[in-house]
């Protein structure tokens, strides 16, 4: 399975580039008033209003860094509604991938409750990394507020 690497802070991270749609660079997001820090803001995605999540705020409290590296990774992320929508994720050092075979993913039998979206690990030279599961970024609070109804027919 081929994996695209990033880093959130000092820690690196995977998601499976079946998931991806496409990679961009930094853009200008609106940002949303009272919305959690997590949530960088919104823009236009080819006629779509693509919701962005900073993972290095979700993960580590703290945004990511405004780095060349730094990117936006638009993803599949199937609703609480099971409609597909385009979701952003950004994140640092967004600029290799990897191929590993499932059979090479360990899981790591730690589940935390705060942190849904951790998902098995991948051990190579350099150390460890953590897989992210798309599907468990976003509360069911968040799906409703960012991914409304209203939007199912921009859906993928």
């Amino acid at each position: 399975m081929l994996m695209l690497l990033f880093n959130v802070g000092n820690e690196r991270y995977a998601i499976a580039t079946c998931e991806v749609v496409e990679v961009i660079p930094l853009v200008l997001l609106k940002t949303l008033p009272h919305k959690p820090e997590h949530i960088a803001g919104v823009f236009n995605y080819r006629g779509r209003i693509i919701p962005v999540i900073d993972l290095c705020q979700l993960m580590q409290g703290k945004p990511c860094g405004d780095n060349l590296s730094t990117r936006i990774i638009l993803v599949n992320y199937c609703g609480h509604n099971h409609t597909k929508h385009i979701l952003g994720l950004m994140a640092e050092q967004v600029v290799e991938t990897l191929h590993k075979s499932e059979s090479e993913f360990v899981d790591s039998n730690i589940e935390i409750d705060a942190a849904p979206y951790l998902g098995k690990m991948i051990l190579d030279n350099q150390g460890m990394i953590q897989c992210i599961r798309i599907e468990y970024l976003l509360s069911q609070a968040e799906q409703v507020n960012l991914l409304p109804e209203r939007l199912v027919n921009t859906a993928i």
